[in-house]
């Protein structure tokens, strides 16, 4: 029998004008316009949880919206004033939400370099999933993001298997995200390389 999370799960997810067909869409602010839109070229994988460690509220929401009360937990107190934000988020259920179009930048890799090359945010797109370092992701989330994942790399085929990273390959010994407990094959032997013509 198959698990309701599964049966939910969205199909066909496509790229359309720079917006995920099945994602919910919320705007933010959190955002700006990227110096060339041709050079999507990197795809950093992320987690995040409000309050760290707990999960299924609308506190990323919030935050990524600069929305976050600072008063509704201790821990917001130290975030609420900060502006930053994902492409996508995949939530435990599947739930896809997208708060920036791809072809603009949104604020997630912060201080960062990937081969040799600064300022991540410029070229790359970042996807967040709900979730923490040591906590296992969903079953739904890994086929979700290797839906959404495949379609990035459709759409932005400059974006290849070997530029797909966590936060922690761009930002070591600062960042540790997607977390000892990610599974890297899992994810890359389910994905569709894009042929080159």
């Amino acid at each position: 029998m198959s698990s309701p999370l599964l049966s939910q799960m969205p199909i066909n997810t496509r790229i359309e004008q720079h917006r995920v067909s099945t994602a919910r869409h919320i705007t933010t602010t959190h955002k700006d316009e990227r110096a060339d839109p041709q050079d999507i070229s990197l795809l950093v994988i992320h987690n995040i949880s409000l309050p760290p460690n707990q999960f299924g509220n609308n506190y990323i929401d919030d935050f990524f919206e600069g929305k976050l009360a600072a008063d509704a937990h201790p821990y917001f107190n130290e975030i609420h004033r900060m502006r930053v934000s994902a492409h996508c988020v995949i939530k435990r259920d599947g739930e896809i939400v997208q708060f920036v179009p791809f072809n603009q930048r949104a604020w997630h890799a912060g201080l960062s370099s990937f081969q040799g090359r600064s300022k991540c945010n410029d070229y790359a797109i970042g996807i967040e999933l709900e979730g923490a370092d040591h906590i296992p992701y969903t079953d739904i989330q890994y086929k979700v993001l290797t839906q959404l994942t495949n379609a990035i790399m459709q759409a932005y085929p400059k974006i290849t298997l070997g530029r797909i990273v966590g936060h922690n390959d761009i930002a070591p010994g600062r960042k540790t995200d997607p977390g000892h407990v990610f599974d890297w094959p899992r994810l890359r032997q389910s994905l569709t390389p894009v042929k080159s013509l």
